[in-house]
């Protein structure tokens, strides 16, 4: 089956703390628990905290989900 570059996978670069929140099923007070400790990656654009992906991604999958 031949894929075209528009129907591919793209996942996102950044997310906001809600979608964090939604995806991991942590509580909002351990995402920002783990940014704090350095756990998460973030990036700050304007007055929004933006979580990198790839940060959340490699939490959740290399080390096992963290307990709430």
């Amino acid at each position: 089956m031949i894929e075209r570059a528009w129907e591919q996978k793209i996942e996102p670069l950044t997310v906001r703390i809600s979608t964090a929140v939604r995806i991991t099923g942590l509580s909002r007070s351990r995402i920002y628990e783990l940014i704090q400790s350095g756990d998460l990656d973030t990036v700050k654009v304007g007055r929004a905290t933006l979580i990198q992906y790839e940060s959340l991604k490699a939490l959740t999958t290399a080390r096992g989900a963290p307990s709430a």
